[in-house]
């Protein structure tokens, strides 16, 4: 058999004497349901991903997992979760990420069994939900997760009684993608930034986005807890402050969470204290109209020529500053700073005379893919700076104060964040080896 054949899909075909949409793998007919209609579609999109998933393998019909019928679909199971989740997944009357990982780890599988009724989604379906996730480029970690809550989702149909529990143990059996042992890509895990290129990002931020970015590494909050300071949360009367966030990630667990600031982070805090005690330190607003004031000091058309401070800002835009940063506006200050930061090289860059648009069409799809690699290279997100932190602790003092510091309940945890001091092993070894 040739490459060409072996990599073969069967095609969506019409079936003239019924009106039906068919697929025929391996001698077999399936028929799909009236050709051309979006539940036909899904049927073709379905099975296919079964045939792909087991291997290309015949397939046969999937049994039932269960012997109680009902009528309720893929699409109808999800909707009714998702709308109990949109009031469980709430903090502070906001909507937390878990909303959006829901969504995305949901998404193959209302595509591909959103018309199936539930009784007939078993392991073999959720396999082929996977390998769609897997087609996708996703590490393996990330779709162990999805899958996770694929089956969370199902744990809470049973719970309601619109799910039968056989569906839930059945899909149970699927075992987690091992390293090494599937098409999945594994990732390389979070790592410290190098201190160059933190220096380098520091000076294209704003000063609170600066000032947090070095906050953040002294005392190795996550970006949520250093983005919503505000000096009611603040202990300054001891020589060491103490921090207690108005809220953070386990307090839903009913954990408690300290973060002590010494003298060094201390100095970046005392210029943005204010006199409101329930105000935020880092204010996004406040950033704008300092670099506004810059802009306009360094200007060189004359006044007379118009353009005057506030002439051209609108009276109501359609977005407004919000009162605090937020862990997504702290990285995206971050990222842009990156971008100023690190020039892409030689033909990669975008020449001063060009339009985006000319840059852009310029790039082949080699140079694209380039491109991705040395930014991938080149930036950094907030969390990272928690992993500095880590590895600091943890050579200088142990993983018990490196723990403590950052507020895991066990070690195991901190392992996660600290980076191995290799260098200190490797001394021990040439005096004891």
């Amino acid at each position: 058999m040739s490459d060409a054949e072996s990599v073969r899909i069967p095609k969506y075909r019409l079936h003239k004497p019924t009106g039906l949409g068919l697929v025929r793998i391996k001698g077999r007919d399936f028929y799909l349901g009236k050709h051309g209609t979006q539940e036909s579609l899904q049927a073709y999109r379905r099975i296919i991903s079964e045939w792909l998933a087991n291997g290309r393998q015949a397939l046969s019909p999937t049994p039932a997992p269960n012997a109680v019928a009902t009528d309720l679909t893929i699409n109808e199971l999800f909707l009714a979760y998702w709308n109990f989740a949109e009031g469980y997944y709430v903090k502070n009357g906001r909507p937390t990420g878990e909303l959006h990982n829901i969504r995305d780890a949901c998404r193959p599988l209302n595509d591909l069994y959103g018309a199936t009724p539930i009784r007939e989604f078993g392991p073999r379906s959720l396999k082929a939900v996977r390998q769609r996730m897997i087609d996708s480029d996703l590490c393996r970690t990330v779709i162990n997760a999805r899958v996770h809550r694929i089956r969370r989702m199902f744990r809470w149909g049973v719970e309601n009684e619109m799910v039968d529990a056989n569906v839930l143990h059945a899909l149970r059996a699927v075992a987690p993608l091992k390293p090494g042992r599937s098409a999945a890509r594994d990732s390389e895990g979070v790592r410290p930034v190098p201190e160059a290129q933190v220096e380098a990002v520091l000076r294209f931020v704003p000063e609170p986005v600066a000032a947090m970015i070095q906050v953040q590494m002294l005392t190795g909050m996550r970006p949520g807890e250093v983005t919503i300071m505000r000096g009611c949360d603040l202990d300054t009367s001891g020589r060491v402050w103490v921090y207690r966030p108005a809220w953070h990630k386990t307090e839903h667990h009913c954990h408690d969470r300290v973060i002590y600031i010494g003298p060094r982070a201390q100095q970046m805090l005392r210029p943005v204290l204010k006199g409101d005690p329930k105000a935020y330190l880092f204010n996004p607003a406040e950033a704008d109209a300092e670099r506004r004031v810059v802009r306009h000091r360094a200007r060189t058309t004359p006044l007379s020529c118009g353009n005057r401070p506030g002439l051209r800002r609108q009276r109501r835009p359609k977005r407004a500053y919000n009162d605090h940063y937020t862990p997504g506006s702290y990285y995206r200050a971050i990222q842009y700073a990156c971008e100023r930061a690190f020039r892409p090289p030689g033909h990669l860059a975008r020449d001063e005379n060009e339009t985006i648009q000319e840059w852009k069409d310029r790039l082949t799809e080699h140079d694209r893919k380039e491109l991705k690699a040395w930014r991938r290279a080149h930036s950094w997100y907030p969390h990272q700076l928690r992993h500095n932190a880590a590895t600091r602790l943890r050579k200088e003092f142990g993983i018990e104060a490196a723990r403590v510091v950052l507020g895991h309940r066990s070690a195991g945890v901190t392992e996660i964040y600290a980076e191995i001091d290799r260098v200190r092993a490797a001394d021990v070894m040439a005096e004891v080896g």
